[in-house]
C-alpha cells in the first residue's frame, strides 16, 4: 500500500471507527443506568465486543486485544465463574499480551492500566453501587485514551457516560439510603 492510499484511508477509518464507537457508547451508557449487576455486565460485554471492531479502524491492536480479553473476562463475571485464580490469570494475560501488541507507546499503556483496574474490581465488587463506581473510574481512563487515538465520538461518549454514571450512582445511593432510613423508622 502506498502513502497516498494510507492517507486517504485514514479519514475513512476514523469516520467508520467513530460510528462503531457510537454504538459501543450506547451500550456503555446503558450499563451505567441499569441497577442490576448482570444486566450492567451484559451491556459492558456488548460494549467491549463492539470496541474490538472499532479498535481496528483506529489502528489500535492493543485496544482490540485488550477489549477481546475483557469480553471473555466479563462473560465469566456474568456466569459467576470469575474466581481469584481467573482474576490473576486475566491480569497477567492482559498485561503481557497488552505490552506485546502495544504499538502506541505510552498511549497504549492506558487500556492496560484500565484493564488492571476493572479486572480487580470485577473480582472484588458484587454490590451494584461499587460496580457502578468501578465502571465510572474505568471510563475516566478511556476518556484520555480515546481522545489520543482520535476516537472523538468515544471521547465525548465517555465524558457523557461518566456524567450519567455519576448521576445514576448518586441516585442509587440516595434511593438506598432513603429505603434504609424508612425501614429503620418503621421496623416491622
Amino acid at each position: 500500500m502506498d502513502l497516498a492510499t494510507t492517507i486517504m484511508s485514514l479519514p475513512t477509518n476514523i469516520i467508520i471507527g467513530n460510528f462503531i464507537s457510537l454504538i459501543a457508547g450506547i451500550f456503555i451508557i446503558a450499563s451505567l443506568i441499569i441497577n442490576d449487576d448482570k444486566k450492567a455486565y451484559t451491556f459492558q460485554l456488548l460494549n467491549t465486543l463492539t470496541l474490538v471492531i472499532a479498535s481496528f479502524f483506529f489502528n489500535s491492536i492493543v485496544g482490540a486485544v485488550i477489549m477481546a480479553i475483557a469480553s471473555v473476562r466479563i462473560y465469566m463475571v456474568i456466569k459467576d465463574r470469575f474466581t481469584i485464580r481467573w482474576t490473576i490469570f486475566f491480569l497477567i494475560l492482559s498485561v503481557v499480551i497488552g505490552l506485546w501488541v502495544n504499538t502506541l507507546g505510552l498511549v497504549g499503556l492506558i487500556p492496560i492500566v484500565a484493564v488492571i483496574q476493572i479486572t480487580i474490581c470485577n473480582y472484588a465488587y458484587k454490590d451494584i453501587r461499587w460496580i457502578k463506581l468501578s465502571f465510572i473510574v474505568n471510563e475516566s481512563f478511556y476518556i484520555f485514551y480515546f481522545f489520543l487515538i482520535y476516537d472523538y465520538v468515544s471521547t465525548l461518549i465517555q465524558i457523557l457516560t461518566v456524567v450519567i454514571g455519576c448521576v445514576s450512582y448518586v441516585k442509587l445511593v440516595s434511593d438506598r439510603n432513603a429505603a434504609e432510613k424508612k425501614t429503620n423508622q418503621n421496623p416491622t
